[in-house]
């Protein structure tokens, strides 16, 4: 008859039994076995970086929103600096205070205190001059296109700011030479060609005399006159522009337009 093992013997062979088992690819832990020692199917790869979009064309949109009105600002500050100092004693430390920018964001767009001045000028008027001109290529009577031009003046010019740009060139031209001619040669001359050739054609059909087409000062001449007057004496007299530009233009063209 064959001897039983020992107690120790036969709990050992329970062990490595148990050990087998649970090893097993069925079992739960034969599974987290195998997880542990089996070889990665294949190498870990690293992320790969996204490619670059296109520029974000909405936020490059609001940044030049926001460089136009900074501008812009910047432009009616000094508006009022200027109107309120004259432009000499015009600080541009005042004037980006009064735009809620820094001091060097100015030359971020101005090269200095008369180049903002000119560009004020530009800005404000030239609006003004591409209109008197496309009036001026009318081939309709003068007496039609300068009540046109009366009614231009008193809506974008007298009702507006752009009589303090006219002001302060009339008070600081003559102690800055400079911004007088670049007023000339920016707005100015461009308006006396178009009001000359207006003239001009006019002449030609009989409805002004021939010496008008040498003095087309005297069309825009109420003009100047209602903007000296307005800043001076208009608390004590107000001047009503339009009817006082309509009269000018009767006077001038009146008998004229009857027959």
């Amino acid at each position: 008859m064959a001897r039983r093992g020992s107690t120790g013997e036969r709990r050992g062979r329970s062990r490595k039994a148990l050990a087998s088992a649970s090893e097993k690819p069925g079992t739960a832990r034969g599974r987290r076995a195998a997880a542990v020692h089996a070889p990665s199917s294949s190498p870990p790869t690293a992320p790969s970086a996204a490619p670059p979009g296109p520029p974000n064309a909405a936020l490059a949109g609001k940044r030049e929103t926001q460089s136009a009105a900074r501008r812009e600002a910047i432009l009616a500050a000094a508006l009022d600096e200027f109107a309120a100092r004259g432009f000499e004693a015009a600080r541009l430390e005042d004037v980006a205070k009064r735009a809620g920018v820094a001091k060097g964001t100015i030359y971020l767009y101005f090269r200095d205190k008369e180049s903002l001045f000119q560009e004020l000028i530009r800005s404000s008027l030239a609006p003004i001059v591409a209109i008197v001109e496309g009036l001026g290529a009318m081939d309709v009577p003068v007496a039609i296109l300068s009540d046109r031009i009366a009614d231009m003046f008193v809506r974008e010019v007298y009702e507006t700011r752009r009589k303090d740009v006219i002001r302060l060139i009339l008070s600081e031209g003559r102690r800055f030479p400079q911004i007088a001619e670049f007023y000339y040669r920016e707005v100015l001359s461009h308006i006396i060609t178009a009001v000359r050739a207006l003239l001009r054609r006019a002449a030609a059909r009989g409805e002004v005399p021939p010496g008008l087409v040498d003095f087309p000062q005297l069309i825009a001449a109420p003009g100047l006159i209602a903007v000296i007057w307005g800043g001076l004496f208009d608390r004590f007299e107000p001047l009503d522009v339009r009817a006082m530009m309509k009269t000018h233009v009767d006077l001038l063209f009146g008998s004229r337009r009857a027959t």
